[in-house]
């Protein structure tokens, strides 16, 4: 037989050699898969990973050695994003395992069998601390994974590794305590996003195949917005919460981050699901279809009536370049058969402001979180981590703040903000009806995303369309701004649809019917295949 080296390309000789995989028996050629195309690291989808391990030109071993070769050279090193926290120490043995399953009954395998995940860190993991990104909390390790991370295990997953991101996920620009300030592979003066910025950096930077975030403002959608990734915030009751650190009661959504919208509804399809532990999901039951993913429909955007809601674009010259690329998203989408409505919603510009209620809700949550790590915890109460006084500043002021309210859901403010959240969604809802609507379409953030030092949080986001009233959201690549010197590509922009609730699956079509059409997504040039 023919060595594999033959078949590859010398470049990715290279890489494999270093990782000393090639002469692994998976890589020789035989007659089945002599016409096989050799395998390609960066871009990597669930399909392509999973056709690889079919036509033995990849094993389990091979993709996990790979993807810890580039967090090896890029997240310390090199453009140093600073994304990741924690490696996980058994993700070879365990790949090394189901190499060993997949060999004796393929059959088995789940639908992300070997798929190589990274979890924003503050999702419950019994095999890894999940610090929140705050120094107190490195060393705690829960006693069970969060409910959804069970459920990725289940489907054949490896998580790979903790994320980093805004402490506590408490803002918008990703820096904490543990991990510091991670960068945006696009643009290294500028912040990946957040709070989920440590997975947003790292899945575009190829450091996995896919990754999960947590959106209680808008943290999952910005650093897909930031890092040309699709984002899916899904209604509330779809995913449970249980087992990640909380910020709200009422806005806390779970979702993933993905390179493309076929990964993102795959491993949607895994997340969703009723928790008794997490009693809001019972609203989800019978809600989603079978897959997100089979249903995808590229042609979904011919006949879509898609509003745009105008008061949520900017009108300054500081917006002028989120306002470019999403004047090109229309024009696609129009070209795809859409008719496009433009409208305001006054209503918006007066309830905004007032449906948040994480403030009264965090401690709450927090003491219940806490009660759960058990006695043995580095951490076992909110009180103890907020006189710790480990937090960065402003999150350490963020957290003195919610836990000086005693019995913060029998504020009146709290109960005035609940009354804002149901006339914002009778609103939004009616105005759908009214110009028999599909989804509306606007820019995740009316400008680009920050440069690093200075902000504590991203200005001028439009996530409260979809946090302050629970409806799901899509966010995905739009395109990219004029390229400068520190952004050779330009910095990319992120699109948004939402609809009313339980509309993933549609929502999902009209970004893959965009992507198919406008393939919009860029590699960041600081992260290059390695040599």
């Amino acid at each position: 037989m023919k060595p594999f080296t033959k078949k590859i390309t010398s470049h990715f000789c290279q890489i494999f050699a270093i990782l000393g995989v090639l002469q692994h028996p998976a890589y020789a050629a035989d007659g089945a898969n002599k016409k096989a195309k050799p395998f390609v690291l960066e871009e990597a989808t669930i399909k392509s990973i999973h056709a690889a391990f079919e036509n033995k030109t990849l094993t389990c071993s091979a993709l996990i050695k790979g993807y810890l070769a580039r967090i090896e050279a890029y997240d310390k090193q090199g453009p140093a994003l600073d994304s990741i926290i924690t490696i996980n120490p058994a993700a070879l043995s365990i790949a090394a395992e189901k190499d060993r399953q997949y060999a004796q009954d393929k059959s088995s395998a789940g639908s992300l069998y070997c798929i190589p995940i990274i979890l924003k860190d503050n999702y419950n993991t019994f095999d890894m601390p999940t610090s929140g990104g705050n120094v107190a909390m490195k060393n705690s390790v829960p006693p069970a994974d969060a409910f959804t991370v069970n459920k990725m295990r289940e489907a054949g997953a490896i998580i790979l590794a903790k994320a980093n991101l805004q402490e506590f996920a408490r803002g918008g620009v990703s820096e904490s305590s543990l991990g510091g300030q991670v960068l945006n592979p696009y643009d290294l003066t500028r912040t990946p996003g957040g709070s989920s910025g440590g997975t947003g950096a790292a899945i575009a930077a190829n450091f996995a195949t896919v990754g999960t975030g947590s959106d209680t403002g808008q943290s999952v959608r910005s650093p897909a917005s930031a890092n040309s990734l699709v984002g899916v915030r899904p209604t509330r009751g779809l995913i449970s919460r249980n087992g990640v650190i909380p910020n709200s009661l009422t806005q806390d959504e779970l979702g993933p981050l993905a390179r493309t919208v076929t990964d993102a509804a795959q491993l949607l399809d895994v997340m969703v699901g009723y928790d008794p532990k997490d009693p809001i999901t019972s609203f989800g039951i019978g809600k989603h279809p079978a897959s997100y993913a089979a249903g995808l429909n590229a042609n979904a955007l011919k006949g879509a009536r898609i509003g745009v809601m105008t008061n949520l674009y900017g009108t300054q010259e500081r917006h002028a370049e989120v306002n470019k690329v999403m004047e090109q998203v229309i024009q696609t989408m129009e070209a795809k058969g859409a008719t496009i409505i433009r409208f305001s919603l006054p209503e918006y510009d007066k309830l905004a402001p007032t449906v948040a209620t994480s403030h009264w809700e965090a401690r709450t949550g927090m003491d219940r979180y806490f009660a759960a790590l058990g006695p043995n915890a580095p951490v076992t109460s909110f009180q103890q981590l907020v006189d710790s006084k480990t937090a960065l500043p402003t999150i350490q002021k963020t957290l003195s703040s919610e836990i000086a309210e005693n019995d913060g859901l029998n504020n009146p403010e709290y109960k005035n903000r609940t009354l804002s959240r149901d006339q914002l969604r009778l609103a939004i809802s009616a105005k759908m009806a009214e110009l028999k609507i599909d989804a509306i379409l606007y820019p995740l953030q009316q400008i680009l995303v920050v440069k690093t030092g200075g902000i504590v949080d991203q200005p001028e986001r439009n996530g409260s369309l979809s946090n302050g009233t629970g409806f799901p959201a899509v966010t995905f690549p739009g395109g990219f701004s004029t390229p400068t010197a520190t952004a050779p590509l330009g910095v990319p922009v992120g699109a948004e649809l939402l609809a009313r609730d339980y509309s993933e699956a549609n929502l999902l079509s009209l970004a893959y019917a965009f992507e198919q059409a406008a393939k919009t997504r860029k590699v960041p040039l600081s992260v290059p295949p390695l040599k």
